[in-house]
């Protein structure tokens, strides 16, 4: 028996080290995509995996109004990372319910209801994330969902400005698109966005989701364009894989917030995993390194399978390669006979997502596996 909900690909995984995961019969495969930006310090490192050991045998759950170590000691921690006056933290599951949470946050602050999003934009699958995802295929069947929700294209400062007014309660925004084809945002066009919402007093809400700890070459994606969001979210890797996601949020949205609760916030474990993963970023100096592999990627790229696709763009380990037919085969390729594993995004777009701890030596053997399926 297996899920109904996802398509089960014939590599049944038993062990991970670093950018390597292991199939049970012993292959190994190069990870730059199969865990979706969710071990940026490597699969199992052992800081993260001695964390988790250690509060395991003291304590596995206890509910957050219960004040815990790993708890309170995460709450600082991402109080420390996160941008400027963004140190108001409320701790979840998941990346959907960071997004769910920061849209009834906004809302609640700003006793408004308008939430403005873009096209091609991707902020998770519950109901009220899913109403601000671009893509009707993920909405339709689930219609209808929340509503006073507005489109406008990404990019176009024009049509932000036109959107953003009075009755605005929220944009939300990846700085950098992943679901909708590693699209970059220009400095410009996030700092008009910025500009507008704050005329308004409504909440930037920036979806780092993806884009964040340390993958795009800074901690958070936003602070390469000197842009400082009223609500940040953050997930995926940020437990190294375990389930967590955040909210973190100024103080005039912390102050307005009404009630919000989860049965699953911050547990001991997790935290443990997450402080650790933190640790990690910071001592290895990973953000760094990203940006310093996702050069050396994007150039080793652009000068080897350059003239066979569209484009080959990103920032730092986030990069996809837009090619000139469809990606989901290529990708197929790549993981059956090159023993590569990657992402799409979209149709034609192939989305590398390695962790952060990749070398030259894997990043050449990705490139040349690319080579090879797209010549």
């Amino acid at each position: 028996m297996s899920s109904f909900v996802f398509s089960e690909k014939p590599i049944p995984m038993e062990s991970g080290e670093g950018a390597i995961l292991t199939a049970r019969d012993g292959t190994e495969y190069l990870d730059f995509g199969a865990s979706y930006a969710c071990t940026p310090v490597g699969h199992c490192h052992p800081d993260v995996v001695d964390a988790i050991t250690e509060q395991a045998k003291d304590l596995l759950y206890v509910q957050a109004s219960y004040p815990q170590a790993a708890r309170t000691a995460l709450y600082d921690q991402l109080a420390d990372v996160a941008p400027s006056d963004v140190d108001n933290v409320w701790l979840c599951n998941s990346g959907t319910e960071a997004n769910e949470a920061a849209l009834k946050f906004a809302r609640s602050a700003t006793d408004r209801t308008k939430i403005i999003a873009t096209t091609r934009g991707f902020h998770g699958r519950t109901m009220g994330a899913l109403a601000t995802t671009w893509k009707d295929e993920y909405k339709e069947p689930y219609e209808p969902l929340i509503g006073d929700v507005e489109f406008v294209p990404y990019g176009d400062a024009e049509a932000m400005a036109e959107a953003v007014d009075d009755e605005t309660a929220a944009v939300i925004l990846e700085p950098l698109q992943g679901e909708g084809g590693i699209n970059p945002a220009s400095t410009e066009y996030l700092q008009a966005v910025r500009v507008h919402t704050a005329q308004h007093g409504a909440a930037l809400v920036m979806d780092e989701i993806q884009t964040g700890l340390g993958r795009t070459g800074t901690m958070w994606a936003c602070e390469q364009h000197d842009v400082v969001p009223d609500v940040l979210t953050s997930a995926k890797g940020l437990a190294s894989g375990l389930p967590l996601g955040a909210t973190l949020v100024r103080d005039w949205v912390a102050d307005g917030a009404a009630s919000h609760g989860s049965t699953f916030s911050g547990t001991p474990v997790v935290c443990a995993a997450a402080g650790a993963t933190l640790d990690v970023l910071e001592h290895e100096n990973l953000p760094d390194h990203a940006a310093e592999m996702g050069q050396y990627l994007r150039e080793q790229l652009t000068e080897r399978v350059g003239d066979d696709v569209r484009d080959v763009r990103g920032e730092g380990l986030m990069v996809g390669i837009e090619v000139k037919r469809g990606a989901n085969r290529l990708l197929r390729d790549l993981a059956l006979n090159h023993q590569v594993l990657a992402l799409p995004a979209g149709r034609t777009v192939l989305r590398l997502l390695p962790p952060l701890v990749v070398d030259e030596q894997e990043c050449d053997a990705v490139v040349d596996a690319i080579e090879a399926v797209v010549s």
